[in-house]
This record gives structure tokens, C-alpha cells and sequence, in this order.
């Protein structure tokens, strides 16, 4: 439902001071507080001046709209030429002399719902529109015939009696916005202090982190430096009782032997203490090496067996180690993997009074991670302890745990070794059930922070050859990488073996370049795939070693065998040999400015194109007929024949056949000008010239000469 409240006619300047008194008795009869009734005012009052100044007039209409909530709708229409620039003026970007735009924006902010309908010679249509404060009684068809009445009976409007009442409404508001910026004033000095504490705490946090950093490093030396001077009277001692039981001295009593043996065993048990004390230290200061190497879980799994069966006594407990073959070959520190399945298998046999030990392995083809498990059929862990069992020296209250000792350290060990090669341990378990302890590992061990960088740069440049260059050392990595700079080859660093097995299935270089030393893997092995496999047995392979073993690397079916350091000369000559003339682009370039042949020089990557160079249009011809390049670069503006007529004679084909051009220019070419151009393929400004803008547009010259003519 939509009904008409009143209906006013701007006529005259005085209307629009008999609009803005209307308009507050509509705001104050539907029930708007007084601050609504000024924002709708004044909103209107804008809308109303700008129909009397731009306008010339028009008519002002308040409806009441809609039923749940009710609306306020006032339209404003006037018999103006339109406004022009309306886009401008609602984005804020307009601005003119007289102002005009900011009212508009005003009004808009003023209002809950703007409209405007403008086009030249159509006037212009304002619509705002505010709903009635929730608190207001519904107005009824009872309350409409009261309000229109009151409406209609109007009063005389004193324009100055008007302004008094603008200039007491501006008094309260400027009383407002000074009790407003009293608050935030004070607002703003309790976040200072707020602040100031904020920073004093920091300050502390920062110091007791401190002290906190020097305990753990004082801890982690103490850890270290105690192991290291333990184990030396522990191997005496462990050496002796050796010496004792096979004795070399004389025989021993039954009693005697007993008492060596407990010696023996406490000594044991204190050694593998100080190891696993130790490796924690080394973990926790971050020395601890990571040497990946690549290896089956099948092949892991066959040694784990051998070394735990011994610990199974008697047929209570069975040890069970699924077959793994289906289990994608890893890339990781595999000592330290075993070690942490080590842990796990050994605590689940020790705490199995009967049952089996089960051991797994499964793919997680989404996150390309291998999940290991260890599953016992023993006393289980109640849910509140199993955080437990990842604190240092923490162990579980248990009859069976009096039995079998242990230091309480394998689990916290496991835990830092998991997340040192970047995977994770868990555990399932509930007492009387067993447990279920799984390590997740990323199937390929990536140092933090390098191969990610890498292979995002195993992208083939189209005007280079790729080559693969598997180098762990940075120091020699760079200089690969310089030694080829500048040439036609494309470095396409890797820096192990996993790596450069991915980037064989992505690129296809032309040859690859492998350093033999790789710090835990073993490259003779990775060219003796290569050499195996048929689908990379043909890429032609040069070995960098610093050691002498050039009979080894060639009877293992490397192509060539260069010494470290690395000498650029020979490398290339090498690479050239191997791979034989590879096409090299042609690239005539016109120009009479010797500083932009210099640049074009300087930006076309060299090896891969060949450039010729002519500084007049006649000495480009006589190049075009003498060896017709693949692509010509050529200027406009040159004395004598100038690159319009130079380009004309190409396109006609007098002096060369299909040859396309490129147009590099420093000029502001008009539509004219480069409606003669049209048969260049690309037109390059010389300001935007780089590596990448030449080549592009080269590469684009010669897609449409391979294209043809359309």
C-alpha cells in the first residue's frame, strides 16, 4: 500500500523555507525523533535548493509506503536540463565552482534509500526514503485522514522564524559534537595509557622469553656436554664386565658372574639413557643432520624385523609386519625413521603380556604421505595419560611398568624426530584394548624453505634450451647458474635426486648436468637409472666430481666427465658437443640510434637468437637480401628511408618473402600513422623494452609467419 501525504509546488525561493516546515511536521507527525527529523530536513532542503537553482522549479511529494515497516517516501522532481556529470558526482570524484555534486552526497548519507532519474532535457527525479522508527505506532487509514488534514490546514511560514529555528538546531548539534569530542579525547587518552602498559608488558614478555631461551640453551649444553662425559667411564665399564664374562682373567663364582651381569645391564640401560638424552639436546639446538637417501618400506621393514625379534621371548606374542610393496619408494632420513619404529614396536612388545605386534604401512595419495602403524594387543593407555607419554622422563602407573624398565624418554624422542623430517605421531588407545601408534611422514623430505623455490623455477624459457643441473652445494648450485648465464641453456636447478626425478617428468631437457657427491644420496645409482630407463637413456648426461673417477662415470654410461670447480668454457663446449647445433633465431635490427641498438643488444638473451644490426634502411635491405633473418626490429623514425618505407618494400616482398616486423618506436603514433603499420605484427614503445617484451614479441612475429597469411 502506498498512499500520498501531501503534495507541495516549488514555484518561487520562498518555497523552499514552506517545503523545509512541511517537511519537519510530516517527520514529526509519523513519529521521528528529533535527530531524524533534522537529517530528513536537511536532506530535503539540499534536494529542494538544488530543484529551485538547477532546475527551475518543480514539486515536492511525501508518500507513506509499504506495511511492515512503514516507509517515508519523499520525491522531488524538477524541469531542469538534467544533470550531466551524475556518475562523477556519486562517486565523489566531481567537483565544480559552484559546489554543485556535494549536496547531492550529503542528502544521500542523510537518507536510508537515494535514488536519482536524470537524462538531458527530462528533468531530473529524486527519490529518498527512510523507514518509521520502530518504537512509532503503526499509522492507520484512521491516523492518514488525521495527519492529511493537519497537513492541509498548513500555517503561514515566517522565513526568519525559520532560520531562527536552523540556527538553534545547529547550536544543539555543535553542543553534541563538542560533548562528543570531549569523549573521544578522553576515550583517547585512556588507549595511550592503555598503550604504555600494553608496551611495558611486552617489554617483560621479551626479557622472560629471554631468560627462558638462555635456560634451554644452558640446558641443551648441560645435556650435551653431560652424555658426552658419561659415556666414557660407561664404555670402561661396559668394556670390563665384557672382559670379566668371557674370562680372560680367571673363572668367575656363580655369584660373581650374576653381580657382572647386573652391573653389566645397569650399564646398558644408563648408555642408552645418555643416547637418547643426547639426541634430544642435539634435536632441540637444531643439530641434529637430516641425510635423506631413498628407500622401500619393504627394505625397512626387513631390517626392523631382524633387529626386534630378539626381543619376543617365548610364543605369547606374535611380531607381524605386513607386506609394504605397494608402498611408493621414500625420500627421508631412513635411520631416523627406523629409529622412531623402533621405539614404537619395542614399547608395544614390552607392554604385550600375550597377543601380537602388528606393523604397516599404507600411501596417503591426497597429502603424498606415508603413515606407518604400530598396533599391540597389550595394556593400553587410559585417555588422561596419553599426554603423558610424550613428556620427557613421564611414565605410565602400571604393574606391568615395574617389570620392564625404561627411561621414558623413546616417545618425547620419537615425537621431536617425526617433526624434525616435517611429519607427525599420534595414538589410539584404551586400556585392556592396546594402542595403535602411527607416524605420518612426508614421502619426500623437502629442506624448509629450498625446493618449493626451486622447482617453481622449472619453467622452459621458449627462447632458451633447458638443461638439468642436480647440485646440492649453494656455492656450486651458483655457479652453474652463472656459468650458463648468457647462453642458450636454461639452468633448471635441483638439489637432490627426488627433485630431479620430478623435473625429468615435468621438462625435457636436452641434457642433465650431476654433481656425483650428494650429501646421503647416491648418484651413480640415480645415472645408472637414467641410462636404464627408456625414456630418458638418450639424454646425454655430464658428471661433476672433484674426486678422479671419470672410468667410473663413463663405464656407468656418463657422456662426458668434468672436473669441480667448474670452468664455464668448458662446460659449454661440452653441452655444444652433446646436444649439437640447436636452431638459433635470426634477428635483423634497423635503427639509426646506436644507444637503442645497444640496449637491444644488451636485452635479447644471447645464444639464443643471432642479431644483425643496420643503422640505415638501405644497409637493412642490403642485409634482408644478403641473409634473410627470421624476424626484423625496426624503427620509424631514421633519415633517409624511414620504417614506413622500409616496411612498405617488406610487405610488398621486393627484397624479402614472408619476413614478419616488429615496429620498436620512441614516437606517439597517430591513427594514421599506424594504419600505415599495419602490416608490422607488433608495434613495442622503446620506454617498455626489457628481456621478456622483446622475446615475447618475437616469439609473436614468428607464430604468424608460421600461421601465414589470413
Amino acid at each position: 500500500m502506498k498512499t500520498r501525504l501531501l503534495a507541495v509546488a516549488i514555484e518561487h525561493e520562498t518555497d523552499i523555507v514552506l517545503v523545509r516546515d512541511r517537511t519537519r511536521s510530516v517527520a514529526t507527525l509519523l513519529g521521528f525523533d528529533t535527530q531524524d527529523q533534522t537529517r530528513i530536513t536537511t536532506a530535503v532542503s539540499e534536494i529542494v535548493r538544488n530543484a529551485w537553482d538547477y532546475g527551475h522549479g518543480g514539486r515536492i511529494e511525501y508518500w507513506l509506503a509499504g506495511d511492515s515497516p512503514q516507509i517515508l517516501e519523499i520525491v522531488v522532481s524538477d524541469r531542469g536540463e538534467g544533470i550531466a556529470e551524475i556518475d562523477a558526482i556519486l562517486s565523489g570524484t566531481y567537483r565544480s565552482a559552484t559546489g554543485m555534486g556535494l549536496g547531492i552526497l550529503g542528502a544521500r548519507r542523510l537518507m536510508n534509500s537515494f535514488e536519482i532519474d536524470t537524462a538531458p532535457r527530462r528533468g531530473t527525479t529524486v527519490r529518498m526514503a527512510k523507514p518509521l522508527p520502530r518504537r512509532a505506532a503503526p499509522v492507520s487509514r484512521k491516523d492518514l485522514g488525521n495527519l492529511a488534514q493537519s497537513l492541509a490546514a498548513g500555517r503561514s511560514v515566517d522565513p526568519l522564524s525559520e532560520i531562527r529555528r536552523q540556527n538553534q538546531e545547529m547550536l544543539v548539534h555543535l553542543d553534541e559534537l563538542q560533548r562528543h569530542q570531549q569523549e573521544l579525547t578522553q576515550v583517547n587518552q585512556e588507549l595511550q595509557d592503555t598503550n604504555r602498559g600494553v608496551v611495558a608488558l611486552y617489554a617483560e614478555l621479551d626479557e622472560r622469553a629471554d631468560h627462558l631461551r638462555r635456560a634451554d640453551e644452558l640446558k641443551s649444553r648441560f645435556l650435551s656436554n653431560m652424555s658426552h662425559e658419561f659415556r666414557t667411564p660407561l664404555n670402561s665399564i661396559l668394556a670390563l664386565s665384557r672382559l670379566l664374562l668371557s674370562r680372560a682373567d680367571g673363572a668367575l663364582t656363580g655369584e660373581q658372574e650374576r653381580q657382572v651381569q647386573y652391573i653389566r645391564k645397569a650399564a646398558e640401560n644408563l648408555a642408552t639413557l645418555v643416547d637418547d638424552l643426547l639426541d634430544i639436546a642435539k634435536v632441540e639446538a637444531g643439530k641434529t643432520v637430516v641425510a635423506p637417501t631413498e628407500f622401500t618400506a619393504t627394505s625397512l621393514f626387513g631390517a626392523l624385523r631382524g633387529m626386534l625379534r630378539p626381543l619376543l621371548v617365548g610364543d605369547a606374542v606374535a611380531l607381524v609386519v605386513e607386506d609394504a610393496a605397494d608402498v611408493p619408494p621414500l625420500f627421508t632420513d631412513e635411520g631416523k625413521v627406523s629409529q622412531i619404529l623402533r621405539n614404537f614396536v619395542s614399547n608395544a612388545i614390552k607392554f604385550t603380556e600375550r597377543g601380537e605386534v602388528r606393523v604397516w604401512a599404507q600411501l596417503e595419495a591426497e597429502t603424498d604421505c606415508v603413515v606407518f602403524a604400530v598396533r599391540d594387543t597389550g595394556i593400553g593407555i587410559a585417555a588422561d595419560e596419553i599426554d603423558l607419554i610424550w613428556q620427557e622422563f613421564a611414565q605410565i602407573n602400571h604393574p606391568l611398568q615395574k617389570k620392564v624398565k625404561g627411561t621414558g624418554l623413546g616417545l618425547p624422542l620419537s615425537r621431536k624426530l617425526a617433526e624434525l623430517l616435517g611429519g607427525k605421531v599420534s595414538v589410539e588407545s584404551a586400556p585392556g584394548e592396546g594402542s595403535v601408534f602411527r607416524l605420518t611422514l612426508p614421502r619426500v623430505y623437502r629442506v624448509p624453505g629450498d625446493g618449493a623455490e626451486a622447482e617453481s623455477e622449472w619453467i622452459p624459457d621458449p627462447g632458451r634450451v633447458p638443461v638439468l643441473a642436480i647440485e646440492d652445494d649453494p656455492a656450486d648450485a651458483f655457479a652453474l647458474e652463472h656459468a650458463l648465464a648468457g647462453s642458450r641453456y636454461q639452468p633448471l636447478m635441483a638439489r637432490s635426486l627426488a627433485q630431479a626425478r620430478r623435473a625429468l617428468q615435468r621438462v625435457s631437457p636436452v641434457a642433465v648436468v650431476l654433481d656425483i657427491v650428494l650429501v646421503g644420496e647416491e648418484g651413480w645409482r640415480f645415472l645408472l637409472e637414467m641410462k636404464q630407463n627408456p625414456a630418458t637413456e638418450n639424454i646425454p648426461v655430464i658428471v661433476l666430481s672433484a674426486t678422479p673417477e671419470e672410468r667410473k662415470a663413463r663405464s656407468l654410461g656418463a657422456d662426458d666427465y668434468l672436473g669441480k670447480p667448474v670452468e664455464p668454457a668448458r662446460l659449454l663446449k661440452a653441452l655444444d658437443a652433446l646436444t649439437g647445433e640447436h636452431s638459433v633465431t635470426r634477428v635483423l635490427l634497423v635503427d639509426d640510434e646506436e644507444v637503442s641498438r645497444y640496449l637491444v643488444r644488451q636485452l635479447l638473451p644471447r645464444g639464443a637468437f643471432e642479431l644483425s644490426e643496420a643503422s640505415t634502411g638501405q644497409d637493412g635491405l642490403r642485409r634482408l637480401r644478403e641473409k634473410p633473418p627470421d624476424v626484423v626490429l625496426l624503427d620509424i623514425n631514421m633519415p633517409g628511408m624511414d620504417g614506413f618505407a622500409f616496411l612498405d618494400r617488406l610487405s610488398q616482398g621486393k627484397d624479402a618473402s614472408g619476413v614478419p616486423a616488429v615496429v620498436l618506436t620512441s614516437m606517439r603514433l597517430t591513427a594514421e600513422q599506424r594504419q600505415r603499420l599495419h602490416a608490422a605484427v607488433r608495434i613495442v614503445a622503446k620506454s617498455e623494452l626489457s628481456p621478456d617484451t622483446l622475446t615475447a614479441a618475437i616469439k609473436q612475429a614468428l607464430s604468424a609467419r608460421e600461421a601465414g597469411p589470413s
